[in-house]
C-alpha cells in the first residue's frame, strides 16, 4: 500500500483520498517526473493554470509533428474508431481547428439556448428528487446525478428519450480512455462504444439534415461564419459525443462527490439547509474541495522550464487540478469545507482556449438538482458508506445510498 504522501494512481488509498500525497508533491518542489505513466506531474495552482495557456504546450502534437518526429509511437490500428472521434472533438484540438470549432459549436451554444434550458432543468430536478422522496430513499447517483445532465444533453441534441438508454453506457466506456495507461480491456470497450455511438450520431444528423429542428444538432448542421466554414460530419459527430461526455460525467460525480462532503461535514449541511442562498457558492466550493477531474494532460511542443527544470519537447504533462484546487498558497485553509469561501479561483472547468464551454450549463444543473435536495429532502441523510470508483482522473463514487424521512 501507498505511504499517504505518495503520489500512486493505482493505488486504492490514494484513489480515497489523493490531497495528502498533492501536498507533499507541492511541498517537494514545482515539477516531478513520474516514470510509471511517463508524465511530467505538475502540483502548484500558479503553474497549472499559467500552463493551461501556455501556447508552447498542446492537446494535440498533430497539427505541428507525425508521430515519429515527436518521438511518440502511433496508436494501436485496432483503436482507430476511438481516436478518430475523440481527435476530431475540440478538446483535443489546437488552432487553426480548435478555434474554428469552438467558434462554430458557440453559435449554437448560445447563452441563451442555455438559458432556455433552465426551467427544464429546474422541473425535471425536482421530479427525479420528489420520486426519491416518495421511495424513502435510493441511490442519488443513480436516481438524481445521473439522469438529470444525460437528459438535459440529450434534450439539447434533440436525441428522442427513446433513444438515450445507451448515452451514458457509451460515454463511461469512451472515458475509460481518460485514465492513465488504461488496459486492453478498457481500449476495446471504448472502440466498441466510439462505433456504437457514431452510428447513431450519423442517423440522427441525417435525420436532421432532412428535417431540422430547434435542437444542437440542428445548430451544428446550420452554424456557419462569413467564410462559409461548416463543421465536417465527423466533427459533428465528434462534438456531440464531446458535449454528452464532458456534459455530464464532471456533473455527475460533482454531485455525489459534493454531497458525500456534506454528509461528512454537517456544520456545513445545516447552514446550507439554513439559508439556500448559499447554493451557487457551495457549488464552486464543492467543485473545489473534491474535484470532478483530478488530472488533464497537455503535450510540451516547444521545450519550457519550470522551475530550473527543462521539459523537452515531447514530454507530457499531467496538470494536477485537484492539488492547484488544494494550493495553501491561493486558497487559505485549503483542507477546509468552507461553503461561505469568498476567493475561490478553482480550476474544475480548466482555463485558457480549452475552458469548458459547458461550464454556465453545468452550474446550472448543480445548483438545481442541490436546490430540489435541500428543499424537497430537507432530511436526506446518508445510508451506508459508499464506495469510490477506482478511477483516479475522473473521480466519483460508485453509488451514495441515502434515506429521506
Amino acid at each position: 500500500m501507498a505511504a499517504p504522501d505518495r503520489f500512486d494512481p493505482w493505488d486504492p488509498a490514494f484513489v480515497a483520498d489523493p490531497y495528502p500525497a498533492y501536498a507533499g508533491l507541492r511541498e517537494r518542489g514545482r515539477v516531478h517526473y513520474y516514470e510509471p505513466s511517463d508524465q511530467w506531474l505538475v502540483p502548484h495552482h500558479a503553474d497549472v493554470s499559467a500552463l493551461l495557456r501556455d501556447r508552447r504546450l498542446g492537446r494535440t502534437y498533430r497539427h505541428r509533428f507525425t508521430h515519429e518526429e515527436f518521438g511518440r509511437t502511433a496508436p494501436p490500428p485496432e483503436q482507430e474508431p476511438f481516436h478518430t472521434l475523440n481527435d476530431h472533438g475540440m478538446l483535443d484540438l489546437e488552432p487553426p481547428d480548435h478555434t474554428r470549432i469552438r467558434r462554430l459549436v458557440t453559435k449554437a451554444f448560445t447563452p441563451r439556448t442555455v438559458e432556455r434550458l433552465r426551467p427544464y432543468v429546474r422541473d425535471l430536478a425536482g421530479r427525479l428528487v420528489g420520486d426519491l422522496v416518495e421511495a424513502g430513499g435510493g441511490d442519488l447517483l443513480r436516481d438524481v446525478a445521473e439522469p438529470l445532465p444525460v437528459a438535459v444533453i440529450a434534450e439539447m441534441l434533440g436525441i428522442p428519450e427513446s433513444d438515450r438508454a445507451p448515452l451514458r453506457p457509451w460515454s463511461a466506456d469512451i472515458c475509460g480512455m481518460y485514465e492513465l495507461n488504461p488496459s486492453e480491456e478498457t481500449a476495446r470497450r471504448a472502440v466498441r462504444a466510439s462505433v456504437e455511438f457514431s452510428d447513431y450520431l450519423r442517423t440522427l444528423i441525417a435525420a436532421r439534415r432532412a428535417d431540422p429542428g430547434d435542437d444542437l444538432v440542428s445548430g451544428l448542421i446550420a452554424a456557419h461564419d462569413e467564410d462559409d466554414d461548416r463543421l465536417t460530419e465527423q466533427e459533428m459527430i465528434s462534438t456531440c459525443v464531446l458535449l454528452l461526455n464532458a456534459g455530464h460525467e464532471a456533473t455527475v460525480n460533482s454531485t455525489v462527490n459534493g454531497w458525500w462532503a456534506l454528509f461528512r461535514h454537517p456544520d456545513q449541511l445545516a447552514a446550507l439547509r439554513a439559508d439556500h442562498t448559499l447554493v451557487p457558492g457551495a457549488v464552486e466550493e464543492l467543485m473545489r474541495y473534491d474535484t470532478p477531474l483530478q488530472l488533464f494532460e497537455r503535450w510540451v511542443l516547444d521545450e519550457i522550464e519550470i522551475d530550473g527544470t527543462v521539459i523537452p519537447r515531447g514530454a507530457e504533462l499531467a496538470l494536477l487540478f485537484g492539488s492547484a484546487n488544494h494550493d495553501p498558497a491561493v486558497f487559505a485553509d485549503p483542507g477546509r469545507l468552507d461553503l461561505t469561501r469568498r476567493d475561490n479561483p478553482h480550476i474544475s472547468f480548466s482555463a485558457g482556449i480549452h475552458y469548458c464551454v459547458g461550464a454556465p450549463l453545468a452550474r446550472i444543473e448543480l445548483a438545481a438538482s442541490m436546490t430540489a435536495l435541500l428543499e424537497r429532502a430537507p432530511s436526506l441523510r446518508l445510508a451506508k458508506e459508499p464506495e469510490r470508483t477506482p478511477n483516479f482522473v475522473i473521480r466519483g463514487l460508485t453509488g451514495l445510498a441515502v434515506e429521506v424521512g
